[in-house]
């Protein structure tokens, strides 16, 4: 190690100071030029820290932290395994779909009553009748009833008198009665020809909406005129079905509590000049068709009922059952009687 040193030159002769720098990096304090021994290898001032021991013993710390790390390296294999469960529970839940789509896999019972040609007012006390035989449980099926209706017009909830084009004394000289019931709607005419079915169904039973109804009674006639090669619509403003600007079937239902009744009727061979006296449906410039004029020939009123069967079954998921009149009405005194 050596020494550098630096002396003063004052003449004044005041002791001449010393620094003495260590090359290695360490700085003694101030002496004077008198304190220093002229030595080859001098030692160290007492009291003077050895540095270089201690960078030894740090040195010595800092493996002992290096191991802490790979103590934590074996925490991320874990969280790989944990997504592998989540993966297992969308299975699951993809099963559920096939459970709801068989929550009607058998058709539901009911009822199919034929009646002929029966007067206007006999068949409404009739499903006025049937609605509370179905709402008290004396009936456990809905019922479809199939008739005819000698020549009458009927006002709906929204029909009046206004709509008829010819005076009273015309209807009664014709024999036409005019009936206010409780029924949507307007004005209609039913006569000889045409197939009313009376429909009386527990909606809410069935979870079905006044405007699904509605729809499949006008895919049962669409179904019904179309299979004879006609080409018959719908008209999303005006419920019923249509062949070009003509109207060939109308629709008209009541609901009590739950319960509907009347129903829809459908001009098979029905003589159209009593709709003239009138605006059909309350509509202006509407005239009516039937399937007679747009074939250009006569239908037999059991093949139209048959065919409208089939389609309220594969429409609605029924299973239709025939029983008389008198039959059901038996049924109905022995189920009170009990």
């Amino acid at each position: 190690m050596k020494i550098v040193k630096a002396m003063g030159t004052n003449t004044a002769k005041k002791p001449s100071v010393t620094t003495t720098v260590l090359t290695d990096g360490f700085k003694d304090q101030s002496v004077s030029s008198n304190q220093i021994q002229p030595t080859s290898n001098p030692q160290r001032a007492p009291g003077t820290p050895q540095p270089a021991t201690r960078n030894s013993q740090s040195a010595i710390r800092n493996p002992q932290r290096a191991t802490r790390n790979p103590k934590h390296a074996p925490r991320n294999p874990k969280p790989a395994t944990r997504n592998t469960q989540p993966a297992t529970r969308n299975t699951q839940r993809a099963t559920r779909n096939p459970q709801r789509a068989t929550r009607n896999p058998q058709p539901a019972p009911c009822f199919s009553v034929h009646l002929g040609v029966m007067d206007y007012n006999q068949a409404w006390k009739l499903q006025s009748e049937l609605v509370a035989a179905r709402l008290d449980g004396s009936i456990d099926r809905d019922i479809i009833l199939l008739l005819e209706h000698p020549a009458v017009f009927t006002l709906g909830r929204r029909g009046g008198r206004e709509y008829l084009q010819v005076a009273q004394s015309f209807l009664e000289q014709a024999g036409i009665a005019v009936v206010q019931v409780e029924r949507g709607g307007y004005i209609t005419y039913h006569g000889p020809g045409q197939l009313v079915v009376y429909t009386i169904f527990d909606l809410e039973a069935r979870r079905l909406g006044v405007k699904d109804f509605v729809a499949a009674l006008e895919d049962i006639m669409l179904q019904t005129v179309n299979a004879r090669g006609l080409e018959a619509r719908r008209d999303p403003a005006n419920p019923g079905i249509w062949i070009g600007p003509h109207k060939m079937g109308s629709i008209g239902i009541a609901l009590r509590k739950g319960v509907s009744f009347h129903g829809l009727s459908l001009n098979v061979n029905v003589d159209l000049e009593p709709f003239s006296w009138i605006q059909p449906c309350g509509l202006q410039g509407v005239s009516m068709t039937s399937v007679k004029r747009e074939l250009g020939r006569e239908i037999p009123m059991k093949a139209i009922c048959r065919a409208v069967k089939e389609e309220f079954n594969s429409t609605l998921n029924l299973a239709l059952a025939d029983i008389s009149y008198p039959d059901l009405q038996q049924q109905i005194r022995e189920v009170r009687s009990k």
